[in-house]
């Protein structure tokens, strides 16, 4: 007897499947964090994969001590320079905005990105923030913080991408204090998170444009009898007739890709300052040479060649153990084929 039930084809967790309204992922949640004031966030250039030969750490693994092999994804990761300071309240209804307090060390490109604060006091704003701090007023302090493509070869763009990271650890007078001696000086991923700690990584998908629900969703080809006139792709039914309605979770047409995903517990292999050392013969497809810093993540992370990606310490690390990973070779070898 025929089936009556099955799984439906394609989930709708991330419903609706519509574009990302910027190619800079955006963050709504942070790790919680008790320790020293620090920046809980970075954000690099993608330049593709290749493979390490490492000591298998894991306990009780059936290769453990022993040498493996693991896909890695390679992230340029040139220095960020810190902005401004944005203090947020909070009350009933949320988080607020109560000021930001800019340095007037500002790299002129960025200029191209947003429109420079002009007759501007920033001795007004910095006593603004520290009065609220004092009356208890302020909940979170972020650090506007921008990347510059304009030092790397493989990216070819110099308009800097800038974004918010929370500063998080000790008391917000520690944390003000911490962040106005990072104000206009760079910071680099060392700062941030180190070898062996798991992150969460974040990008914005590669788009595919419109696609039909066959690719879109996954639901299977219609049978030679039910596909005449040629409609061999398209759904069986977008419903009954009463109600007169096509319901949101029906497989349709539409957007396939460039949405904002983000992979948890993404774990860091290495952090370099040179490029260069593992840069494979003839350079990384469809991007180049590398001459900045760079970080190995252990597989692969959303999003092509050339895009942001936002690093985040893991905010769901669970029962991680933290172990310093053991490299013994990185590939150089050409990746042209």
């Amino acid at each position: 007897m025929a089936k009556t039930k099955r799984p439906r084809r394609g989930s709708l967790a991330f419903s609706p499947r519509t574009r990302a309204k910027s190619p800079i992922p955006k963050y709504q949640s942070w790790p919680v964090y008790e320790g020293s004031p620090v920046l809980q966030g970075f954000a690099g250039y993608k330049v593709g994969m290749t493979h390490v030969i490492m000591v298998d750490d894991h306990k009780d693994s059936p290769t453990e001590g022993k040498e493996i092999m693991v896909p890695v994804t390679v992230i340029e990761v040139p220095a960020m320079k810190v902005a401004a300071i944005r203090a947020y309240t909070r009350d009933t209804y949320g988080r607020h905005a109560l000021t930001e307090l800019w340095t007037d060390q500002l790299d002129t490109v960025l200029g191209r990105r947003i429109t420079m604060p002009k007759d501007y006091n920033p001795e007004a704003a910095k006593k603004a923030i520290a009065d609220a701090i004092s009356a208890g007023k302020v909940a979170e302090l972020h650090a506007l913080m921008y990347t510059q493509p304009v030092t790397l070869t493989g990216v070819p763009k110099k308009i800097p991408d800038i974004m918010e990271i929370k500063v998080a650890g000790g008391a917000i007078d520690k944390q003000f204090a911490f962040i106005m001696e990072l104000l206009g000086k760079e910071v680099n991923l060392g700062n941030v998170i180190h070898n062996g700690a798991y992150a969460d990584i974040t990008a914005i998908t590669t788009g595919k444009g419109t696609q039909g629900a066959v690719k879109r969703w996954g639901i299977m080809l219609r049978k030679r009898k039910h596909s005449r006139g040629g409609k061999e792709r398209h759904i069986g039914t977008l419903g009954p007739w009463n109600p007169h309605h096509v319901r949101w979770q029906v497989p349709q047409i539409g957007q396939m890709g460039f949405q904002q995903r983000t992979e948890v517990n993404k774990r860091i292999l290495k952090i370099g300052e040179n490029g260069k050392e593992i840069t494979p013969a003839g350079g990384f497809l469809h991007y180049g040479i590398l001459n900045s810093p760079y970080v190995l993540v252990k597989g692969s992370i959303p999003g092509p060649t050339k895009r942001l990606i936002r690093i985040r310490p893991a905010i769901r690390q669970g029962e991680h153990v933290v172990r310093k990973p053991t490299i013994q070779h990185v590939s150089v070898q050409s990746k042209q084929g």
